[in-house]
């Protein structure tokens, strides 16, 4: 084995890794020792901005391949043509939590996935549950704050949670979700994976449909007790990062089945509630799952910051035959994430590795120029605008698929949409509790509800919260009512042992 000698980041030896350089019988360091300035302006640098959401999770890479030679009957999108084997990378992560927060606070995970296709990146930004707390993106930075923590303490609050949820109804389907079971998976293996938005598909005729994606751990789904949760968040705060790392080490790959869910183009137009909006999933019985291939993650990072944290998924990034829908929260999306990207990782941040497409031209032919930490970059006779007379690059929407485009037959407007009979809020919240739930789910979510608004101090807030459940359902929120009355005062609901969390949402 050849000896090795420390370098500088120039490339240049090093006398000693061990003592700075000093002047005179005192010791003096001096700024003419170029690796320890080296050294410490780099050691204060290594860090970018944490993720403002989403800021705890960890990754791993692996393959989709297609099952479903008939999927390409919706799309043309090429990871989707039969037998296609795909590279990709999968992010999970908690939502509100910092960098350091434990795996296990009661939260949504993201799901986060990025194909690297023959035809360019597909990135697939989804949680664990098949819908949102809010439908409109101008809603989200106050959401995401109400979620936080408050300025002053810089504690979390249960008013603050309970003041946003009940002061907006859309929020109760989710909450349903993150109430129960789903809302402290055991493992990011053993957790389901959605869209959740509603995105379009376009096949090789042109024709267009509506489709929502569905990953189904073949590993199944378990969830932990409130009580086994907070005894991880107290002896293993990384227990989702250790358990994905070291099962992928012992060679047990986790994989998820790909399933869709496809709605004629015309559907939407007139179906009993909005399709596009994200507090809403489709029922089964009108669209059921249909198979299209199988996720396997086989490879962990070599190194987490610059494969994970580095990493960055945008819903902006599309490949021919799969487009957007008029889902407001993802239109939101498509602007936030890859500006986010922008400013946390660097103009380029597609440029590096764990970002670059791995398609024959990995940079394509893209007329962005320059910026912070460019390396990349065409000949000198390549031009840099478009359009041009010199045989550059041009664009072609028959190649890309026009996937951006859809109907619209209305004004632009602020309000929500009326079109659609079924569009309340609590409907599908309350169909989950009554039909879905069984007997000891239904108790599970009662007694987490019932410590988490018994943290509650502000009687209005807790009034709103108790009749933001009885619209969901009057038995729960009968309920409800009555295990508050019995607990008595907030400070007293949080004794040990009666199984509330302290705002872990």
């Amino acid at each position: 084995m050849s000896e090795k000698f420390t370098t500088t980041n120039a490339g240049a030896p090093v006398a000693s890794d061990q003592h700075s350089q000093t002047v005179g019988n005192d010791g003096v360091t001096t700024l003419t020792d170029h690796y320890l300035v080296e050294k410490l302006a780099q050691f204060n640098r290594e860090r970018v901005p944490e993720r403002v959401v989403h800021a705890k999770g960890g990754g791993a890479f692996g393959t989709f391949t297609v099952t479903n030679p008939e999927i390409a009957n919706y799309t043309r999108a090429a990871l989707f043509q039969p037998g296609v084997e795909t590279e990709m990378l999968a992010r999970f992560s908690s939502v509100a939590g910092e960098s350091g927060s434990p795996d296990t606070w009661r939260d949504p995970r993201g799901f986060a996935l990025k194909f690297y296709t023959s035809e360019g990146n597909y990135d697939l930004v989804g949680n664990n549950t098949p819908v949102f707390f809010i439908r409109d993106g101008i809603k989200f930075p106050d959401f995401i704050r109400s979620q936080k923590r408050l300025p002053g303490s810089h504690l979390r609050d249960n008013d603050m949670q309970w003041d946003f949820w009940t002061l907006q109804p859309e929020s109760a389907h989710q909450v349903t979700w993150l109430m129960g079971e789903r809302g402290l998976p055991r493992s990011w293996r053993e957790m389901q994976g959605y869209g959740s938005h509603t995105y379009q598909w376009i096949n090789a005729e042109g024709e267009r449909f509506w489709v929502k994606y569905h990953f189904k751990s073949q590993q199944g789904v378990h969830g932990l007790s409130i009580d086994e949760a907070a005894q991880l968040a107290g002896s293993d705060g990384d227990h989702h990062i250790r358990d994905l790392y070291e099962h992928i080490e012992a060679g047990d790959f986790p994989r998820w089945d790909l399933k869709v869910q496809i709605m004629p183009y015309e559907d939407a137009k007139d179906y009993r509630f909005n399709p596009f909006d994200l507090t809403k999933v489709w029922p089964h019985g009108d669209y059921p799952l249909i198979d299209v291939g199988v996720m396997e993650l086989n490879k962990n990072p070599e190194n987490y910051f610059a494969q994970i944290e580095q990493a960055t998924f945008a819903p902006s990034n599309f490949v021919p035959g799969i487009g957007a829908s008029p889902d407001k929260m993802l239109m939101a999306r498509i602007f936030s994430y890859a500006d986010a990207h922008r400013y946390r990782v660097g103009t380029n941040h597609a440029d590096l590795p764990v970002n670059a497409a791995k398609n024959a031209d990995p940079h394509g032919h893209s007329y962005s120029k320059d910026g912070a930490m460019r390396y990349s970059f065409s000949s000198a006779s390549t031009p840099v605008y478009a359009p041009n007379s010199t045989g550059g690059a041009h664009a072609d929407a028959e190649r890309a698929g026009d996937a951006g485009n859809w109907e619209s037959d209305g004004e632009m407007v602020r309000a929500a949409a009326t079109l659609h009979a079924e569009d309340d809020d609590f409907g599908q919240a309350g169909t989950m509790y009554r039909e879905v739930f069984d007997d000891q789910q239904k108790a599970h979510i009662l007694e987490q509800i019932t410590g988490h608004v018994g943290a509650v101090k502000s009687d209005d807030i807790r009034e709103r919260a108790i009749q933001y459940w009885t619209n969901v359902d009057a038995d729960l929120g009968a309920k409800l009512r009555s295990n508050l009355e019995a607990a008595g005062a907030p400070e007293e609901a949080g004794e040990p042992g009666t199984g509330w969390e302290p705002a872990q949402v």
